[in-house]
């Protein structure tokens, strides 16, 4: 039977996940994601190594950028078929193309100026990597499905969506390929999320499955404790407060905004920090949360709490430029959670470029920084950093608080994988930095006797 997958993203880092999966004279591609790292982001200009006309269908794991975020590429280029997601990933990932590609559009623009007054070129283009035109472009081809229902994607192909936590709407999907009498299966994890989080259910068992791509982000580490949390949190505020300087969070618009502010809720419900003023400075996570309250059906049983928190007094919702720009003209302590949460891109820049020159100013990690982010550059210590053209000096405080993460650590993965009802026949390793998936690999081979292999960017892989 021919049964084969490319990967051409994700492989030995942590975005641009794209997978494509050949099977009875198919092209069905997995994700379709942008790569956030500096040192590759070349590759989301680069022409696809595949002929996108000649894909069949898109399956999307999630509405994460790295994710979702080059499907207005691939239309573009050429891509016709379907689009399939479950619901909330449909609601989410037209937000997060929309933001991106005003996001492309104003940056383009600012570069251009910037470069023409300098006398220079950058090392891209000054043209937004896709407009907004081209983000809506995607809208018609995106199809609604619910979890656990099967996609019949012809030739003896189907797909199936399973609850993996992450984010709301995250799946992985298993493949069921068909030739015959002969079958086989592949699962795609996507992002896995954890157990006993806030507002999601948590994963769901796997069942059986001949191949799986799993990801691999904290595959050679653990999570700090998730009732940390709140203890750590309330040490930074305070302390920066007692410093008279803002605490500025990058933080990604769905998922972590939200639990975010579910905390700070009940920090300030039993009086353990000060009532300063809350900005959420992201038109993205405020859509989001619009989002999150037409599927509720996804919700834990904590939900209700949370969306409690979302109308709590003391946090302003910053829509307009203007509004943002504001902030920075207030005098004493602030909480400031904006986006981009790696840095790469929207209003968090600016807010860093008004305080990570403060003694006073604390800078709050609460989520995965990828390898060559700007995110990760001041998070590992950087003493300068360049910022939307210019240079400054690190002096804000630097921290971060690790039990927010909604991906698995390597504990979980391996309970997630304990899920399958068979030992499969091999376990592709991806969405890791180089020691994380080899880390990982390397467990599933001693401790589970699997055949486990990390692959090569760019390669494809014949299954039997």
């Amino acid at each position: 039977m021919e049964f084969a997958i490319s990967f051409y993203g994700a492989t030995q880092n942590v975005t641009g996940s794209r997978y494509l999966l050949r099977a009875n004279n198919k092209n069905i591609m997995i994700d379709c994601g942008l790569y956030q790292e500096r040192s590759l982001k070349e590759r989301n200009w680069q022409d696809f190594p595949f002929p996108p006309a000649k894909v069949d269908a898109v399956v999307l794991t999630h509405a994460h950028l790295d994710h979702c975020g080059l499907l207005p590429r691939l239309v573009k280029a050429g891509f016709t078929g379907s689009i399939y997601a479950t619901r909330a990933s449909v609601d989410i990932a037209k937000i997060i193309m929309l933001d991106c590609a005003k996001i492309n559009e104003e940056d383009a623009e600012f570069k251009r100026k910037r470069h023409l007054r300098e006398g220079r070129q950058g090392p891209f283009p000054d043209v937004p990597l896709y407009t907004v035109e081209d983000a809506e472009a995607v809208f018609p081809k995106l199809v609604p499905w619910d979890f656990n229902k099967p996609i019949d994607l012809d030739e003896g192909i189907q797909a199936e969506f399973l609850e993996v936590g992450h984010i709301l709407g995250a799946a992985c999907v298993r493949f069921t390929v068909t030739q015959g009498q002969e079958s086989r299966s592949v699962i795609f994890s996507g992002d896995v999320g954890r157990w006993d989080m806030p507002i999601l259910r948590d994963p769901e068992a796997l069942g059986p499955a001949d191949y799986v791509v799993c990801e691999s982000t904290y595959g050679d580490r653990r999570h700090g404790e998730q009732a940390d949390i709140p203890e750590e949190l309330a040490e930074v505020i305070n302390d920066t407060d007692q410093r008279g300087g803002n605490i500025i969070i990058p933080s990604f618009a769905v998922e972590r905004t939200q639990e975010l502010i579910y905390y700070l809720a009940q920090l300030l419900k039993a009086n353990r920090i000060p009532h300063l003023r809350i900005f959420v400075d992201s038109p993205m996570a405020i859509k989001v949360t619009e989002v999150f309250k037409r599927h509720p059906y996804l919700f834990d049983t904590d939900t209700t709490k949370l969306m409690r928190s979302f109308r709590m007094p003391g946090v302003t919702m910053v829509r307009s430029v203007a509004e943002s720009k504001s902030i920075n003209h207030i005098r004493g302590s602030a909480i400031v959670i904006a986006g981009s949460g790696m840095c790469t891109g929207g209003r968090i820049k600016h807010h860093l470029g008004h305080n990570i020159s403060r003694p006073e100013s604390t800078v709050l990690f609460v989520g995965y920084q990828a390898e060559g982010t700007l995110g990760r550059i001041i998070l590992d210590g950087a003493p300068k950093v360049r910022i939307l053209g210019e240079e400054y000096d690190v002096k804000a405080r630097i921290t971060k608080i690790t039990g927010f993460s909604a991906h698995a650590d390597q504990q979980e993965l391996c309970r997630w994988l304990k899920t399958l009802s068979n030992k499969p026949r091999k376990v592709f390793v991806t969405h890791g930095e180089v020691n994380a998936s080899k880390t990982f690999a390397k467990l599933l081979k001693d401790d589970f006797g699997w055949n486990s292999v990390v692959p090569q960017y760019n390669t494809t892989v014949k299954l039997d």
